[in-house]
């Protein structure tokens, strides 16, 4: 079975704002704002590019990111492609 696929939230649903270590995520469409840190900003950033899965997912960040040593990457970015998701600021296509 194949990964599953997820997407960003439209352009414009969230606002992004640094905060030292925390990244606070106002989502404009539920009103509600969530405190994350590492990687979930990068996550976001990187599905801009379009959709897509885990495995996809992690080659992007690889890019810009040293995930040598990080264990199964894949199983990792896709875990946090589920809370994500759960928090309502990605989807699953």
């Amino acid at each position: 079975m194949a990964d599953p696929q997820y997407r960003a939230a439209g352009e414009g649903a969230l606002r992004v704002e640094p905060l030292g270590d925390l990244v606070a995520i106002f989502d404009r469409r539920s009103m509600q704002t969530h405190l994350v840190v590492a990687p979930m900003p990068e996550i976001l950033a990187a599905l801009e590019a379009g959709s897509c899965d885990a495995a996809t997912l992690a080659a992007r960040l690889a890019n810009d990111f040293d995930l040598s040593g990080e264990g199964d990457v894949r199983a990792i970015i896709g875990e946090r492609l589920e809370e994500l998701a759960g928090m309502g600021l990605v989807e699953q296509v």
